[in-house]
Protein backbone atom coordinates (compact mmCIF):
# COMPACT_ATOMS: atom_id res chain seq x y z
CA UNK A 1 0.00 0.00 0.00
CA UNK A 2 1.32 3.30 -0.65
CA UNK A 3 0.37 7.04 0.50
CA UNK A 4 0.41 9.35 -1.50
CA UNK A 5 1.39 12.89 -0.55
CA UNK A 6 -1.74 14.04 -0.42
CA UNK A 7 -2.80 12.17 2.19
CA UNK A 8 0.47 12.44 4.39
CA UNK A 9 -0.07 16.13 4.22
CA UNK A 10 -3.81 15.50 5.20
CA UNK A 11 -2.48 13.39 8.20
CA UNK A 12 -0.17 16.35 9.01
CA UNK A 13 -2.68 18.55 8.76
CA UNK A 14 -5.36 17.05 10.90
CA UNK A 15 -2.39 16.60 13.54
CA UNK A 16 -1.38 19.66 13.84
CA UNK A 17 -4.75 21.06 14.29
CA UNK A 18 -5.49 18.36 16.97
CA UNK A 19 -2.12 20.01 19.06
CA UNK A 20 -3.47 23.42 18.36
CA UNK A 21 -7.14 22.51 19.68
CA UNK A 22 -5.69 20.98 22.75
CA UNK A 23 -3.06 23.48 23.50
CA UNK A 24 -6.54 25.89 23.17
CA UNK A 25 -8.55 23.55 25.71
CA UNK A 26 -5.68 23.24 28.32
CA UNK A 27 -5.25 27.34 28.10
CA UNK A 28 -8.74 28.20 28.19
CA UNK A 29 -9.85 26.21 31.25
CA UNK A 30 -10.97 27.68 34.54
CA UNK A 31 -8.00 29.13 36.91
CA UNK A 32 -8.59 29.40 40.56
CA UNK A 33 -7.66 33.17 41.62
CA UNK A 34 -7.03 35.20 44.45
CA UNK A 35 -8.88 38.40 44.87
CA UNK A 36 -7.29 40.84 47.37
CA UNK A 37 -10.40 43.31 46.93
CA UNK A 38 -12.88 40.91 47.82
CA UNK A 39 -11.49 38.63 50.71
CA UNK A 40 -11.23 35.46 51.71
CA UNK A 41 -15.22 34.90 51.49
CA UNK A 42 -15.20 35.03 47.45
CA UNK A 43 -14.23 32.15 45.43
CA UNK A 44 -12.89 33.81 41.72
CA UNK A 45 -12.02 31.63 38.51
CA UNK A 46 -10.26 33.19 35.71
CA UNK A 47 -10.99 31.48 32.01
CA UNK A 48 -8.69 32.04 29.00
CA UNK A 49 -6.85 34.61 30.63
CA UNK A 50 -9.66 37.12 30.00
CA UNK A 51 -12.97 36.04 31.84
CA UNK A 52 -13.23 36.58 35.73
CA UNK A 53 -16.09 35.48 37.72
CA UNK A 54 -16.44 35.84 41.62
CA UNK A 55 -19.21 34.12 43.94
CA UNK A 56 -19.51 34.06 47.34
CA UNK A 57 -17.81 30.57 48.86
CA UNK A 58 -20.14 28.11 50.55
CA UNK A 59 -20.52 28.04 53.64
CA UNK A 60 -20.65 24.44 55.91
CA UNK A 61 -24.75 23.58 56.18
CA UNK A 62 -25.95 21.15 58.40
CA UNK A 63 -27.62 17.99 56.37
CA UNK A 64 -31.17 17.78 56.97
CA UNK A 65 -31.11 13.99 58.95
CA UNK A 66 -29.26 15.22 61.50
CA UNK A 67 -31.42 18.51 61.98
CA UNK A 68 -34.49 16.32 62.08
CA UNK A 69 -32.76 13.65 64.52
CA UNK A 70 -32.05 16.09 66.90
CA UNK A 71 -35.75 17.03 66.95
CA UNK A 72 -36.46 13.70 67.26
CA UNK A 73 -34.51 13.02 70.38
CA UNK A 74 -35.59 16.26 71.66
CA UNK A 75 -39.31 15.46 71.38
CA UNK A 76 -39.26 11.74 72.97
CA UNK A 77 -37.25 12.82 75.96
CA UNK A 78 -39.08 15.95 76.83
Amino acid sequence: MTISRLTLKALVIACALVAVAGAMLLLGRPQPIESAVLGTDWECTQTAFVLTTCAPRAQQAIPAVETSRKDVIRATRG
